[in-house]
């Protein structure tokens, strides 16, 4: 059993937790989040010399390529040949054959597996992997394109603080890490901050919506609403209030913004939120059941 911890968050990797560039990380998939991954690990001084991808599409694996100047392949065995760590950034239905096919160069080499596919415990991909393989799961979101990620980490009894120290380089190039010590909970933060940026769309979408219905041209609510998301959102990071705080700043009594919440309210706006958290959370786990894992 893991020793018991607080939450941790990590904004970006200090020196003490710098991979060394003479570890090879190796990613199996080369699509968008591994792209933002590498671009990430290459801003923070890790030699492109030290990654290796392995991408069966032609057209990805030149981009990255030509993008990055890595070292691609065709085949998963090849890429991972002697890394240090393996990030697994393949669709959870494929995961089970991909562990298998790598299993015999995890045992080899001792990898760290680090997991970003969606509803695959811990367990399974040890099993697939051969055993006894130390794995981080890792569920990022979309925002970590644009390097503004927010991503939970759950290791299993395997994993050392060096290794722990290692993903949080590599994921913390492209946003913050949360460690999460309970892996039950990890449903929880796919339907938070995995799903969540589609919550925050939808948002801005009804705004702009209901900005237009009232009159306003959609270009003027568009960017109305776009830039009122990222100012709020930037307060809550950079203020360091809670977010009940801050909206009782914004709140005066009987003004506007009331008047918007009383009808937030009597929608029961939080009740709503509840139940998509709940949906998202059961689904995740579902889908985790029917893969197996």
């Amino acid at each position: 059993m893991l020793p018991d911890r607080s939450p941790s968050v990590i904004t970006m990797p200090t020196s003490n937790v710098q991979l060394p560039t003479s570890n090879k990380i190796a990613f199996i998939g080369g699509g968008n989040m591994a792209r933002s991954l590498i671009g990430g690990l290459l801003r923070t001084g890790v030699d492109a010399g030290s990654i290796s991808v392995a991408e069966p599409d032609t057209a990805l694996r030149d981009a990255l390529q030509r993008d990055f100047n890595v070292d691609t392949q065709v085949h998963n065995a090849a890429a991972a040949e002697q890394a240090s760590v393996i990030v697994l950034a393949v669709k959870p239905q494929v995961m089970r054959a991909v562990c298998s096919e790598l299993a015999g160069t995890v045992q080899r080499d001792k990898s760290l597996l680090l997991s970003i596919a969606a509803g695959i415990r811990m367990q399974s991909i040890a099993e697939w992997a051969g055993g006894d393989v130390a794995v981080v799961r890792c569920m990022p979101n979309t925002p970590a394109l644009i390097g503004a990620g927010a991503s939970g980490l759950c290791a299993n009894a395997l994993v050392d603080e060096k290794a722990r120290a290692r993903c949080e380089h590599i994921l913390a190039a492209a946003g913050i890490c949360v460690w999460i010590e309970d892996e039950t909970h990890m449903d929880v933060v796919t339907a938070i901050s995995g799903s969540g940026p589609a919550y925050f769309f939808l948002l801005v979408e009804a705004l702009e919506d209901a900005a237009v219905a009232q009159g306003l041209p959609r270009d003027a609510a568009r960017t109305l609403a776009t830039q009122t998301a990222l100012g709020a959102g930037r307060m809550l990071r950079e203020d360091g209030e809670a977010p009940n705080r801050l909206r009782e700043r914004v709140t005066s009594p009987n003004g506007t913004t009331q008047a918007a919440l009383d009808a937030f309210n009597a929608g029961d706006l939080r009740g709503l939120v509840a139940s998509a958290v709940d949906a998202a959370t059961r689904r995740g786990r579902e889908l985790a059941a029917g893969s197996g894992a």
